[in-house]
């Protein structure tokens, strides 16, 4: 009998803590899912409608703009409201307020650019124009965060903190972030720095050349092809921005209509309008131009006044102090002097001041014109107001017109090109202004039908103004443009077999010189033999499932390290491109690799043969130590593996690894269409048919809600990662819930 009740209890207890937890799930975990049917009082001039198809995109009907975007400011609270609170903590260097001292080193870095000055510097000059647009999405947002105090995403209750109010230079600061995001470069000067005054001069520059940079880094893909080379003869437009990976991903789709206004596409998670997309007349994809837009000038600054020098003038550096707040701990303060230069950054005993365009341009926020614009001339005009990053924009319209333009600030260098931190008291390397953006690269209806953009360089050899960047290799866009010009009558379906190719040229070529090298030495050596036969039958497809993939970016990898210890054997030795980290931080130029072994300079390398040969014996060990003796069963998904982590649901023992997404393998790498790798890769993909706006088609990596139990949480995932994606409602919406927002 006391065992029977002993049982009992247990069994009660048991029921009680099971029921303790769904009750906890259904108030901090579902209680807070939005109301997406019904309605709704709120602070509007007419009713709005929001229809929600199946993948839970909200189509918003409005009769007026400002209510159009005070209602994408409320459904992009109620999906993001936490990432939109991570994006402006993160870019304002705020984060260890609510996750504690682990984020310091994160906001330190984060105020050393100075987003949160900017942002409020930026929201004081904005034409009225386009503050009213953030102020309409700001409004929205706050709505929200207002009427729902108590039923917050998970997150808020978890890290145990309300968000504030949503402000203008919120959705400014996300702008910034991605700002910084797209456009930091001042590590790879400084490196470049370090390593010609430690190595040979004439090598460091082959490997570090003008206007080429490395693979693995925020890039996109984006073409339009004229009506001449589709279907159904009108223009066809694809874009899939490489961004990093995370959960939820950076993107939210959304359809806006109202007077004067019918657009669809991707807005970015905290900022209003669509920033690509298309209308009922055009359609426009973005890619990164890549384009330097950072100078370090070395200054001579005595840290302890903040006087340094200018044309031998004594000037003053402002002392920017700081503190930030810390989790559970005291606040940490934060200071730095800035000069006319920018913020100073010390590295020992030098001290170098970051100049930036993102500091000096002047504040706009054109992509409401941009969402209006109808035609070429509309269209650019609202570009020529877009301050940056700088970008890419291909363009495609229902007249059957396709073009490119380049946009955003880019500085006037005379003499010098910015690749290398310059002398700061000089005086010799100012800017000059900025490129005039008629002067940008642009292309309009080219004879072939084609345009594309995959971060290559855009700008000619006889460009009239100095330029430098980390433009990529041709790799992708030769092998985007060789697709695309090999047939015609293409239609809007096929253009996913493009996003999704994976072949890559550079490894191919490796593959190949690696055969052709170990047939010249007449040679069998057990331990090659097999990764020969593997790499001498391999068509240069990244498929995850495949060896030969993983042999020929082991060796690249050793043709790194060879390469940066004949250019700077003491400095390469502080570096490890064995590691993805270590291959960034080198930030070495993939093209180089194949220039060496075709051209074989003997100032190098005495013999490129056993160079290759011995690379790909350290290859096979690295291989084999990590996936085992059969050569035959090594994966390339199993080195390129991606694991996206909710950043706080994801850390609750036992059932956060739910909410994650991986691991998973991967196919493709750096230098293949198909950009990927463990941290980085297409963010979204989109096609838009300018013959039929239905046709068009879009996806993102996971799916419209950031709340982990929503059913969009991760409802397109299965789609991204198998490479299928999903009409773009536009004329025709199905509406699956509808929720009417009135006046009060």
């Amino acid at each position: 009998m006391a065992l029977n009740r002993i049982l009992k209890y247990f069994n009660i207890a048991i029921l009680l803590a099971l029921a303790v937890a769904l009750l906890a799930v259904y108030w901090y975990a579902w209680r807070p899912l939005p109301q997406t049917s019904g309605t709704l009082r709120a602070p509007l001039a007419q009713n709005v409608t929001i229809e929600r198809d199946a993948l839970g995109v909200p189509h918003i009907a409005a009769a007026n703009i400002d209510d159009a975007l005070f209602a994408q400011g409320f459904v992009t609270a109620q999906d993001r409201l936490w990432q939109m609170d991570l994006l402006r903590r993160t870019a304002a260097g705020r984060l260890a307020e609510v996750v504690g001292s682990g984020a310091l080193e994160l906001d330190r870095e984060a105020r050393r650019f100075r987003l949160e000055r900017l942002a409020e510097r930026q929201a004081k000059t904005l034409p009225a124009a386009d503050r009213a647009v953030l102020a309409a999405y700001a409004r929205g947002v706050n709505y929200f965060i207002e009427t729902n105090r108590g039923r917050l995403p998970v997150e808020f209750s978890l890290l145990g903190y309300d968000p504030r109010p949503w402000r203008i230079e919120d959705s400014l600061l996300v702008g910034l972030y991605m700002f910084r995001d797209l456009s930091s470069s001042w590590r790879n000067d400084l490196q470049k720095s370090e390593l010609l005054a430690d190595g040979d001069p004439a090598k460091v520059a082959f490997l570090f050349p003008l206007r080429a940079g490395g693979e693995i880094q925020p890039g996109s893909n984006a073409w339009a092809l004229a009506g001449s080379r589709t279907a159904s003869g009108r223009p066809l437009l694809s874009n899939d921005p490489h961004l990093e990976y995370s959960l939820p991903g950076i993107w939210y789709m959304v359809h806006l209509r109202a007077h004067g206004l019918n657009v669809s596409g991707a807005a970015l998670s905290g900022v209003p309008c669509v920033i690509l997309g298309h209308n009922e007349r055009i359609a426009w994809g973005v890619t990164n131009m890549q384009a330097d837009v950072q100078d370090l000038y070395e200054e001579r600054l005595d840290p302890r006044t903040g006087q340094y020098v200018f044309e031998n003038k004594i000037e003053q550096a402002q002392l920017e102090h700081e503190t930030i707040p810390v989790k559970d701990a005291a606040p940490v303060d934060f200071a730095q002097w800035v000069t006319r230069h920018g913020p100073v950054l010390a590295a020992g005993k030098r001290f170098f001041a970051l100049r930036w365009t993102a500091a000096e341009t002047d504040a706009a926020f054109p992509f409401l014109d941009l969402d209006r614009s109808s035609n070429w001339q509309e269209f650019t005009a609202a570009l020529a107001r877009f301050p940056g990053p700088a970008q890419n924009f291909v363009y495609a319209d229902s007249g059957g017109n396709i073009g490119y333009h380049g946009a955003g600030k880019v500085p006037i260098r005379r003499g010098w090109n910015g690749d290398v931190p310059v002398d700061g008291p000089s005086g010799k390397y100012e800017w000059d202004g900025y490129i005039p953006f008629d002067e940008l690269p642009r292309s309009y209806n080219p004879p072939s039908g084609i345009v594309v953009s995959a971060n290559q360089n855009p700008f000619p050899p006889d460009y009239p103004y100095r330029v430098n960047g980390n433009f990529a290799a041709p790799y992708r866009s030769s092998q985007i443009y060789a697709l695309l010009a090999a047939r015609k009558a293409w239609r809007p379906e096929e253009m996913l077999a493009i996003q999704k190719d994976v072949y890559s040229p550079l490894c191919h070529f490796l593959a190949r010189e690696l055969a052709a090298a170990y047939a010249r030495r007449k040679i069998h050596d057990p331990a090659l033999d097999e990764a020969i036969g593997i790499l001498r039958s391999w068509n240069g497809q990244m498929e995850r499932d495949q060896a030969a993939p993983l042999i020929a970016t082991l060796v690249y990898q050793r043709l790194l390290i060879a390469m940066a210890q004949r250019a700077a054997p003491r400095k390469a030795a502080l570096y490890d491109p064995l590691t993805e980290a270590g291959l960034d931080s080198l930030h070495m130029a993939p093209f180089v690799v194949e220039k060496l072994l075709r051209e074989r300079p003997k100032d190098w390398f005495p013999d490129y043969d056993q160079l290759l040969l011995g690379a790909l014996l350290d290859a096979v060990g690295e291989g084999r130590r990590t996936q085992g003796h059969d050569l035959q069963r090594w994966e390339w998904g199993r080195y390129n593996e991606l694991l996206l982590r909710n950043p706080v649901v994801g850390r609750i023992p036992f059932i956060g690894q739910y909410f994650d997404i991986g691991p998973v393998e991967q196919s493709g790498t750096g230098t293949t269409v198909k950009q990927t790798s463990r941290g980085l890769g297409p963010s979204m993909r989109m096609t838009a048919d300018l013959a039929d706006m239905d046709r068009s088609s879009m996806n993102i990596v996971a799916g419209e809600s950031g709340q982990p139990l929503s059913w969009h949480y991760k409802d397109q995932w299965e789609a991204y990662y198998t490479g299928r994606s999903f009409p773009m409602q536009f004329h025709r919406v199905d509406a699956k819930a509808r929720l009417m927002l009135v006046p009060e």
